[in-house]
């Protein structure tokens, strides 16, 4: 990963693109959906049926920070024609695009968020809680400062005001604890092990079955 990050420095990157970010997070033990990064319109094609319908398509760059806003998101694409069609409209957009990332579409109907940021007094911290578009209207979430041990990660999970979300609900199962666990231990140790890392923005950890799954990750540079 540190290749990433040097690469991305030295080319003067403020962020990493999306492909790298899931890249980075995945290393450190987060869950994230099956994702290819297509540069031509037959390898999209064939990503997409490798993987299977329905999949998400996004614009891929490190100028991409805030891709929905941007309009560079497609959900629900279901054949290979939708795929062709919105590869053009993606790539037409944006100058310097490194590609259309296609990914499979997660179904689960609770969100949460992960992030690291740097605090001036303690350094790298841990925050995690309710995430999708309820991340700023409710801010139900709590902190801890990293490195993490499973127990405080455990801890944190018990500690938001929506953890009965996290159970058995609507027929769905409880989340796998030591999944989630491991992400945030994983996301406070990348902010130990790499200075480089000004922040993590993991929104929304879709909650697929009883796995915590990320569906999109920014990673901030200093």
């Amino acid at each position: 990963m540190l290749n990433v990050i040097e690469k991305a420095l030295k080319s003067g990157q403020k962020t990493l693109s999306e492909y790298e970010s899931r890249q980075v997070i995945e290393s450190a033990g987060v869950l994230v959906a099956a994702a290819a990064l297509a540069k031509t319109k037959e390898e999209a094609i064939q990503e997409a049926e490798k993987m299977g319908y329905p999949v998400v398509m996004k614009g891929c760059s490190a100028e991409l920070a805030h891709k929905t806003e941007a309009g560079m998101v497609a959900l629900n694409i279901n054949t290979s024609e939708e795929v062709a069609q919105v590869f053009d409209e993606l790539s037409g957009k944006v100058k310097n695009i490194d590609g259309v990332l296609v990914e499979k579409m997660v179904k689960g109907s609770r969100e949460f968020v992960i992030g690291l940021s740097r605090d001036p007094q303690f350094g790298p911290c841990v925050m995690f809680g309710m995430g999708g578009i309820f991340t700023e209207a409710l801010k139900d979430v709590t902190f801890r400062v990293a490195p993490l041990t499973k127990e405080d990660a455990l801890e944190m999970i018990d500690e938001i005001k929506t953890k009965k979300l996290l159970g058995e609900f609507r027929g769905s199962p409880a989340i796998d604890r030591d999944a989630l666990a491991k992400a945030l231990v994983g996301v406070g140790d990348l902010g130990i092990k790499y200075d480089a890392i000004a922040e993590i923005d993991i929104n929304p950890l879709i909650v697929c079955g009883d796995k915590p799954v990320a569906v999109d990750a920014l990673v901030v540079l200093k």
